[in-house]
């Protein structure tokens, strides 16, 4: 049994829990296409939700009870909007998914008013910051080739850590300076590599990736190895980030998603595309990369100044 499915039921379960949880989760992968952390996410919420609802059958809670149970999550839980809107997210999930098993008739948790989301501007490096962290592994870490190119590539791609760790040496095109990432949902794209980017590569494929591989048989399919020759995981690749960053006196909340931020304003403020961007960043929506155009002010001026005519 995959570790996803194992503690699917355990003794504290609901009723209602032991019923819908694991035909829901088969829902989510097989009809929905989501994603295992995605699918993580709606267990755990899903599970609040049982709790909540305790001996009450929860395919007959009315919209009233729905309401409040969305008001005890923001009152008595005090969980921040953001967390309160994904919870909510998977109640309707998990209704739609009632509805089409013809369980209940409406989907009610669709009325649910989602809290409104105030757009946080992401922290993003300085250029400057990313150089220093492109240097920070040195010959005195022991993988120190592996971290240098893992850094690039995040930075160069503006890939998520879930999508580092799963690259493959079949989705590198390090002669065409391109790679295949593959997103949320198994959705794939290409992003372009950067000079450095490959240059960096190809001197870990031909170093320590070798060495890497050899731990686990010489036949690894995945880009980044850890010590053992196993995929890194993207656990690893967050505490590995944090290493090198805190070692370049960044601020300590430095993350992977930061590099990602950084990828993306770095482009607008050179001038690239807001929906090339979008694009290399596998957004569904533009409206998520606009919040880009907000950390770097200066692009907007220089849009206003080229195209308004009384600028």
């Amino acid at each position: 049994m995959s570790q996803n499915l194992q503690n699917q039921n355990p003794a504290g379960d609901s009723p209602a829990a032991r019923r819908w949880l694991r035909p829901f989760e088969q829902y989510l992968r097989a009809e929905c296409h989501l994603s295992e952390n995605t699918v993580a996410a709606y267990r755990r919420d899903l599970r609040k939700f049982f709790h909540w609802a305790g001996s009450r059958p929860v395919e007959r809670l009315s919209i009233q009870e729905l309401g409040d149970y969305a008001a005890h999550l923001a009152t008595e839980c005090s969980l921040a909007p953001s967390s309160v809107a994904r919870a909510l997210v998977a109640l309707k999930m998990f209704y739609r998914f009632l509805q089409l098993e013809g369980v209940v008739q409406e989907n009610m948790a669709q009325l649910l008013v989602t809290p409104k989301l105030w757009h946080r501007i992401p922290q993003v490096l300085s250029p400057q910051q990313v150089e220093r962290l492109f240097t920070a592994p040195g010959p005195e870490d022991r993988w120190w080739q592996r971290d240098r190119a893992l850094l690039q590539l995040l930075y160069a791609t503006g890939c998520r850590a879930s999508e580092a760790a799963t690259l493959q040496m079949a989705d590198l095109h390090l002669k065409e300076r391109y790679c295949l990432c593959r997103g949320k949902g198994g959705k794939q794209r290409v992003v372009p590599l950067s000079e450095r980017a490959v240059t960096q590569l190809q001197q870990y494929l031909e170093g320590q990736r070798r060495e890497l591989a050899a731990r686990s048989g010489g036949t690894a399919p995945w880009v980044l190895l850890s010590s053992r020759g196993n995929p890194l995981g993207r656990q690893r690749i967050w505490e590995l980030v944090k290493r090198y960053a805190l070692r370049i006196g960044a601020p300590e909340d430095v993350s992977p998603h930061t590099l990602r931020h950084s990828f993306a304003t770095h482009l607008l403020a050179g001038g690239a595309d807001l929906r090339q961007v979008q694009e290399m960043l596998g957004h569904a929506n533009i409206t998520t990369t606009q919040i880009y155009t907000h950390v770097d002010p200066t692009r907007l001026l220089q849009v206003h100044r080229r195209f308004h005519p009384r600028a």
